[in-house]
């Protein structure tokens, strides 16, 4: 142990006996700092050492700061629908827990820090690349208003790590609001382990939903408040245009949050197909999936709660299949409300759901038509909100739909009064700038291969400012070629 880090209050060991096994981090041999988000880390009421090398030391796993409580989580998952009754952290350590300076309790955890028991046949290990894309892609969500874990900060470990090619080695520090997952509640319920589930949803409730605390049905309550967040949640990946590619049961996280982030990407052009990953071979987690998964991995959370919903089980099935069964139309509303805001529509009268929904959906027909680049092409609505549409022309080809599409928008914004600037409010609900995967490519190769971060850091840089029209954001902005779009993949990282 080495001097305090954070004044650590660790719950989940405290009261999760029998849900972790206690790992140390192993040794790295020569850790050099990469990265730190000292805003994260004052947010966190974090007392930095100085020197690099300190920093170095604490954030790679060679020195334990005090009050750590190293564990490695178990947990089960469904993984491309398949079960697995048994995963667990296989390459990270949840050091600790921490209450903010906000008053929110958060997660410390280092992801690459060495093999657990769960590591089956893996080295434990990380990359460069995979862990600096976790800083990019949590800092873009984050920054898009998207629950999202973040990276507090990457150490450089001095090994090399082994997969398809031969890669330098790297420890990432995690933050989230819990690292609790569906897959945490399969493990114990796949095992019969009743009493395991109750304390894990009353841990859960405590920790996520307090609300729910004295209720008389707060199993069914904590299932109906999942689901809810989870609804929002990827209204709002889908609004961004996010794809998290991996949507298996041990990655849905009870709070609500974005997590983990390996094959995960962004759209260009509007496709509802779209798929990035390597592993997805099927087109499972596509984007246009995306809310169906969401239902399904939570109809395998309702499966787990089972017998605390209900101790007579058929009733127990019923007021399961009522939450399950109601989600599509709870992630519709959910849906509507993000994209009337990036339509610029304020007004959210139920008697106009019918309408705005068919008014968005027409939306995305057009630019699915028309290969029109998702991000940009709501952007442009600002222009032609104040009677400009000459970029929206010279981005959808079809000009004689978009007119029509746009006299129908323009006649929904008239039925509105009090909107002060819509274009104003346009700006602030679609970002000019997202992590563009030819840019994300561009600097992790940069990092990985070159140890040059500049790229990283100036693209990190432009991901924090999503909503700018600075000039010196521009190179970030615009679309991939065309053929880098064709043919591009992601890679999980492990």
């Amino acid at each position: 142990m080495t001097a305090s880090l954070f004044a650590f209050d660790n719950s989940y060991v405290r009261e999760l006996p029998g849900c972790w096994s206690a790992v140390s981090p192993a040794r790295v041999p020569a850790p050099r700092l990469l990265y730190l988000n000292h805003a994260l880390a004052r947010e966190l009421g974090a007392s930095l050492p100085a020197a690099d090398d300190a920093l170095a030391a604490l954030f790679s796993g060679n020195a334990v700061p005090a009050g750590a409580e190293p564990i490695a989580q178990v947990y089960a998952g469904h993984q491309f629908g398949h079960f697995s009754p048994q995963l667990g952290d296989g390459r990270a350590l949840l050091l600790g827990e921490v209450i903010d300076t906000q008053g929110r309790r958060r997660d410390i955890a280092f992801k690459g820090s060495g093999r657990t028991p769960y590591s089956r046949n893996g080295d434990g290990k990380a990359a460069v690349g995979p862990m600096l894309r976790e800083v990019l892609i949590g800092e873009a969500l984050h920054a898009l208003g998207i629950p999202a874990t973040r990276a507090l900060a990457v150490v450089a470990t001095g090994e090399r790590v082994y997969r398809e090619d031969v890669l330098p080695g790297a420890v990432l520090t995690r933050v989230a609001v819990s690292h609790l997952r569906v897959g945490t509640f399969e493990y114990f319920a796949a095992r019969g382990d009743q009493d395991r589930v109750r304390q894990l949803a009353d841990h859960a409730i405590a920790r996520h939903y307090s609300e729910l605390q004295d209720d008389s049905d707060r199993y069914a309550g904590l299932l109906r408040a999942v689901a809810a967040r989870q609804a929002r949640l990827v209204a709002q990946w889908m609004g961004a245009g996010f794809i998290h590619g991996v949507m298996n049961t041990d990655n849905m996280a009870i709070s609500g949050e974005s997590i983990d982030f390996g094959p995960c990407a962004f759209l260009e052009h509007y496709d509802p197909r779209t798929v990035f990953s390597s592993i997805d071979r099927q087109g499972r987690y596509c984007y246009g999936n995306q809310p169906a998964m969401a239902q399904w991995n939570l109809a395998r959370f309702a499966e787990s709660l089972l017998p605390l919903l209900d101790r007579d089980e058929a009733q127990a099935i019923r007021v399961a299949t009522e939450v399950i069964h109601a989600f599509p139309d709870l992630y519709r509303g959910a849906w509507l409300v993000v994209q009337r805001a990036k339509l610029g529509l304020a007004r959210s009268d139920a008697t106009l759901d019918a309408a705005d929904t068919a008014l968005a959906e027409d939306w995305l027909a057009l630019l699915n038509a028309n290969h029109a680049d998702y991000t940009l092409s709501f952007r442009e609505l600002a222009a032609a909100a104040e009677g400009n549409d000459l970029p929206l022309l010279e981005r959808i080809a079809d000009g004689d739909a978009l007119k029509a599409w746009l006299a129908r928008w323009r006649v929904r914004c008239a039925q509105e009064e009090g909107v002060a600037d819509r274009a104003v409010a346009l700006r602030l609900a679609n970002p000019r700038i997202i992590a563009r995967n030819h840019r994300v490519e561009e600097a992790l190769a940069a990092a990985s291969d070159r140890g040059d971060l500049a790229p990283f850091e100036s693209l990190l840089a432009a991901l924090r400012e999503p909503f700018s029209d600075e000039p010196r954001f521009a190179p970030y902005a615009g679309p991939a070629p065309a053929e880098l779009t064709a043919g591009y993949r992601t890679f999980c990282g492990t």
